[in-house]
């Protein structure tokens, strides 16, 4: 069956057998997925080229992803306080400490939290290998949190409910013009464009449909909490007992080991994602525009595989991943979003290091 038919029948059965919500987040999931792959928009890569090439386009596009995003969904936090949430995570240790090592490891990994799924969804291979590793870094993450959290952690700061969704939208548009003309200086003279359409698509396709996210599933756009749960009920069918955690065993945790993954708003969209990538794979393996995956040494796919796990851990302890974190952190107005950011990208000038030393191509 085309995948394009496969992922009609699955919504169909989504809708009928679980929830037209489901059904409708998704089809947000597919987009995202097809967004992603056909503009290759890739945060992880898009530092990467920044820092080695000075190439700003990929960082350009991901600043206005982020600006688009943060002009559509604070008015929709202001508007329905109760029935919307934003993205807030508590300044702490642990997010120091998580998102310093998650942008080390996606580096070396080649893929971030939404990198990693659609690549695997388009079928590279270390991508693939790696996301079992992710799922089981996020449910141990989010395990140890507890211990994390009592390093030292302050309360969230959301830029909304402090000062009200016009303030907030302009001090973030402020922060963001600061980021990107700094960015823009810094690659002029690497005699390349500083922007590109397809990656500009690309960011608003997915601004877009972060705030359809936001609104139908009442939280922004997420997804390492979705690995960590499919590990955590895979850990349950073994024999795990999860009451006795300080994450796992809340009554909202316990709720969602004890139901269908289908119904979880996170995992659901994840596995949109896969399916919008599976099909522009499809569809590029049908025009002949697929190459060759690199082939790596045995060195290289263990680094991969590692890095991998890290990922999945540090990202629970950073309060989400490129997404949950940089993106629906940052355009919701949540503090934590910029803290992840500065760490995570210091954590990237150590990995693209390693990665040149472990011989990675690209």
């Amino acid at each position: 069956m085309p995948v394009r038919s496969a992922i009609a029948a699955a919504f169909v059965a989504l809708a009928w057998f679980v929830s037209l919500r489901q059904g409708v987040l998704f089809l947000v999931g597919v987009g995202m997925g097809v967004a992603l792959a056909a503009a290759r928009f890739g945060f992880t890569t898009g530092w990467r080229r920044f820092v080695v090439d000075r190439d700003a386009r990929g960082m350009l596009a991901q600043i206005v992803l982020l600006a688009l995003a943060a002009a559509l969904s604070m008015p929709l936090l202001a508007r329905f306080p109760t029935e919307l949430i934003a993205a807030l995570g508590p300044p702490s240790v642990s997010l120091l400490v998580g998102a310093f090592v998650f942008g080390l490891a996606m580096q070396i990994a080649d893929g971030c939290g939404s990198g990693t799924l659609y690549k695997a969804g388009m079928g590279v291979p270390l991508n693939v290998a790696a996301l079992p590793l992710f799922a089981v870094g996020s449910f141990l993450g989010a395990a140890h949190l507890h211990f994390w959290l009592s390093l030292g952690r302050l309360e969230p700061f959301g830029l909304v409910q402090a000062e009200g969704p016009g303030k907030a939208l302009a001090l973030t548009l402020a922060a963001l013009a600061i980021v990107a003309a700094l960015v823009a200086w810094r690659g002029r003279g690497a005699g390349l464009p500083r922007l590109d359409r397809r990656l500009l698509v690309g960011a608003l396709a997915l601004a877009v449909l972060a705030a359809l996210n936001l609104v139908i599933a009442g939280q922004p756009w997420g997804v390492v909490y979705g690995f960590g749960l499919w590990a955590a009920k895979l850990a349950v069918a073994a024999g795990w007992d999860p009451s006795g955690n300080a994450f796992w065993g809340q009554p909202a945790q316990l709720a969602q080991l004890s139901q269908t993954i289908l119904l979880d708003v996170t995992s659901i969209t994840n596995i949109g994602i896969l399916a919008g990538a599976l099909a522009v794979a499809e569809r590029r393996r049908r025009a002949g525009d697929e190459g060759p995956a690199p082939r790596l040494t045995r060195a290289q796919w263990s680094a991969g595989l590692l890095a991998g796990l890290a990922m999945g851990y540090s990202s629970r302890l950073a309060f989400g991943c490129n997404v949950g974190a940089f993106v629906s952190g940052i355009s919701t107005g949540s503090l934590h979003g910029w803290i992840w950011w500065a760490l995570a990208f210091a954590g990237t000038l150590v990995g693209v290091r390693l990665r040149t030393r472990l011989g990675f191509q690209g």
